[in-house]
């Protein structure tokens, strides 16, 4: 039985030791099928958990906010922001961040570890507040539990730094794919928004993940289309100017919510429990007025894209929406604004598309069309991702038609938001508020995808100060690269090529028999020394030149994760030279 663990531990030890080389794809794609049955599973626990009482709460189906009564309207926000503040009330704040900002600072400046406390309030939060039709989304959540899920699992094993990010991308993948079953926009949005890196290595667990997380979503809910058009085809060359205006249009409402959702942040010092309270009533009131504000809104999007809502009541909802959901999610409810975006994009393409069609009824003769690609134009310009908001588009509604004019209104509209409106996307311009810098620069790019145990130099030796010639001969006949001097205080680093040098001229210089006899202070021949540090084995190269830099004239030592004696073993060395060839 003790031969069984520790061929197994052995094992375990070898996989560990492949994840922190760059090119670990067959290890990364075996965990990217574990993280994506892991995320979809729990992304289905977290719909059924919302869908079945909303089943039973609502008139008709899990969606129709609008059948209860104004009461109900009214107080339903309001319960679930009491519950959900005095929840929040009791935690402590860092245990109380959540959503996708939240996964994107523990992923670039935390080395992507994730607490499970967090991933626990954002299930449990999430789950209540769509319940109580909080003028919010499920995707925010889905990103977060599947990024926490991978997190979890790569802390559980004890996985190298490097690995993490791309576990987190599959988790992320995984997320959307379960919760939307968008298996190709949640790689895509795993790697544009999340990760902000493309590689190859990064994709192919990523995919992997996503076909999972998608079919075990298609194996409980079905593939049927969340949104359905007939046609989807533009009449004539005439209507692309008019394109050109919807995707000006929709610029300028992105960047009024994303302007009205930072100037919202100026109450964030304000006590948890107010401001969640504060965001319940807001939500209550508007959903007296607009009912179509609470919850998802999909069905709002379907009547939209049938032609059954007015031009009036499309704007009256957008407008309502903008309000709602930039003041929840700016006063801390635990949701998403990705679903948000899309009916408010859907409602303000409604009414582009009304307008169109009345004034070029020969050109523009089907409005759901418009609907669609303000959605689509939404989604990119809010969130700067414009690749995944194409895909999400074609995959929620299985129609071809709609990529040359998503494609047209997408560009048009992340263009002018960035360009015109100096809007970077709403994810980097809350945490930029916040006071938080992501560190996705080319650098970390390249040196956070590779580990130490991957790139350290394990030809050394270990030598106290005085040595004798003959033990010096010693050491230099295992072919070192390093010397690693043993002192009280600390270790230092010596080239072997420098030991080498100082052996042949003492040799040279002294006669006898006992020559070699004489003791060598590796403390003071001629050499360039440096001082040593350490850095634990599941560090990323980037990791070690942030040290190094702060420490000049040092190198590291590489220690085990676990140790085992009160002496740390060194497993291996880094240096500058080391870092610097990997970069070039």
């Amino acid at each position: 039985m003790n031969r069984i663990g520790q061929f197994i531990h052995t094992i375990v030890i070898q996989f560990r030791h492949r994840l922190a080389d760059i090119d670990a794809l067959p290890q990364l794609t075996l965990l990217g099928i574990v993280v994506g049955c892991a995320s979809g599973g729990l992304i289905i626990l977290f719909r059924y958990a919302i869908e079945l009482p909303l089943g039973h709460l609502l008139p008709g189906n899990s969606e129709n906010f609008e059948g209860l009564s104004k009461t109900w309207q009214f107080g339903l926000p309001v319960i679930g922001a009491l519950i959900i503040g005095t929840g929040l009330h009791f935690l402590k704040e860092r245990d109380r961040s959540v959503s996708v900002g939240h996964v994107l600072e523990r992923l670039h400046n935390f080395q992507g570890r994730m607490p499970l406390t967090n991933l626990i309030v954002q299930f449990a939060g999430g789950v209540i507040s769509l319940i109580t039709g909080q003028s919010v989304g499920r995707e925010g959540p889905a990103i977060h539990i599947g990024a926490g899920t991978a997190s979890v699992i790569g802390q559980w094993l004890k996985l190298p730094n490097n690995s993490l990010s791309t576990l987190i991308a599959c988790g992320v993948a995984a997320g959307i794919a379960a919760s939307f079953n968008t298996p190709v926009a949640g790689v895509i949005f795993a790697m544009e928004v999340v990760l902000m890196n493309y590689t190859i290595v990064g994709f192919i667990p990523v995919m992997m993940a996503s076909v999972c997380g998608s079919l075990i979503a298609r194996s409980t809910f079905g593939s049927e289309a969340f949104f359905t058009i007939d046609n989807a085809e533009l009449h004539g060359l005439l209507e692309i100017p008019f394109m050109v205006i919807a995707g000006l249009v929709i610029a300028f409402f992105a960047t009024l919510y994303m302007r009205l959702q930072l100037s919202f942040n100026r109450f964030s010092h304000y006590p948890i429990f107010l401001r969640v309270t504060a965001a319940g009533l807001v939500t209550g009131m508007i959903g007296v007025l607009c009912p179509e504000i609470l919850g998802l809104g999909y069905d709002t999007i379907n009547l939209g894209i049938e032609g059954k809502l007015s031009l009036g009541i499309l704007f009256a909802i957008a407008l309502a929406k903008i309000i709602a959901t930039s003041f929840s999610i700016s006063m801390g409810i635990p949701g998403g604004l990705i679903g948000p975006q899309l009916l408010i994009g859907a409602c303000l393409g409604g009414i582009i598309g009304i307008i169109g069609n009345t004034l070029f009824p020969e050109n523009i003769n089907n409005s759901g069309i418009y609907v669609l690609l303000g959605m689509a134009a939404m989604m990119g310009a809010v969130l700067n991702a414009p690749l995944a908001a194409l895909m999400a588009v074609l995959e929620l509604t299985y129609n071809p038609s709609i990529i040359f004019p998503s494609m047209l209104i997408i560009v048009i509209a992340c263009v002018v938001t960035r360009q015109l409106y100096h809007c970077d996307g709403i994810f980097v311009e809350m945490l930029n508020l916040s006071g938080t810098q992501l560190d996705v620069g080319p650098v970390k790019q390249v040196l956070g995808n590779i580990g130490v145990r991957s790139a350290m130099k394990t030809a050394f030796v270990v030598s106290p100060t005085q040595i004798t010639q003959t033990q010096a001969s010693n050491f230099l006949s295992k072919n070192p690269l390093w010397i690693v001097i043993k002192t009280d205080d600390e270790n230092i680093l010596l080239r072997a090529a420098d030991l080498a040098i100082t052996l042949e001229s003492l040799k040279e210089n002294q006669q006898g028999e006992n020559a070699e006899e004489g003791n060598i202070d590796l403390l003071e021949i001629p050499a360039q020394r440096l001082s040593l540090t350490s850095a634990p084995e599941l560090s990323t190269l980037f990791e070690a030149k942030k040290i190094l830099d702060k420490q000049p004239g040092t190198a590291l030592f590489v220690t085990p994760q676990i140790q085992t004696t009160p002496e740390p073993k060194i497993l291996g060395i880094i240096t500058q030279d080391t870092i610097s060839n990997y970069y070039m």
